[in-house]
């Protein structure tokens, strides 16, 4: 397969988040399944939700995607997301600098693409509370972490992996629980590659 049939499958290109390392792909917002529901109420993490300003109400990017939303369902599209991952350098992958995994379909299509990448780190951050029924088919290469829905909350202990998003500079969360490092560093990943790591059970970000 090449590059360029690849990217009209998925409905369009990659997106390079300016504060990660790796690559992403972004879908609409809006059609987060539980995010949707939390965007109206005060004191949740979607309450104030970053991709639904700036430049994503831009027309041309909100277009961009739902045309990537709407070629999840494509026959091609598990082996088109592995060609461009593989192609890409560094070897971390995020799912979805915006949006949030839709159901079971796209959830399994996520598994077989990080199966056919198996020389990249894989991260999953969802409020899909659901997906914790099918944890036990997940590649080892793939870290999902749960987010809790309010502020300075801590999510269920029985996810394996969560976030949380603080207003506090340091919550005691646990010994297994770290704070993101960006806000003292530009708001940039840099080295650190804390979410890509199962072995921290919580990481808390700054809310910004």
């Amino acid at each position: 397969m090449k590059t360029n049939e690849a990217l009209k499958i998925i409905g369009g290109s990659l997106s390079k988040p300016s504060k990660m390392p790796g690559w992403s792909i972004g879908l609409p917002a809006k059609e987060c399944k539980t995010g949707a529901k939390l965007q109206k109420v005060p004191g949740s993490v979607c309450y104030d939700c970053y991709a639904l300003k700036g430049c994503y109400v831009f027309k041309v990017v909100q277009e961009a995607q739902y045309r990537r939303l709407a070629a999840i369902t494509g026959p091609r599209w598990v082996q088109a997301m592995a060609h461009l991952i593989n192609s890409k350098k560094p070897d971390v992958f995020r799912w979805h600098d915006s949006g949030d995994v839709q159901d079971l379909n796209h959830l399994q299509k996520i598994y077989a693409v990080c199966r056919l990448t198996p020389s990249k780190r894989h991260w999953l951050p969802t409020r899909e509370a659901w997906i914790k029924q099918h944890l036990q088919d997940k590649p080892d290469n793939l870290v999902i972490r749960f987010s809790a829905p309010m502020m300075d909350q801590l999510a269920p202990k029985s996810w394996p992996n969560s976030s949380s998003v603080i207003t506090k500079d340091q919550p005691w969360f646990g010994e297994t629980s770290k704070v993101c490092p960006a806000s003292q560093q530009d708001n940039e990943c840099r080295d650190c590659r804390m979410c890509w790591n199962s072995e921290i059970k919580n990481i808390s970000y700054k809310a910004h």
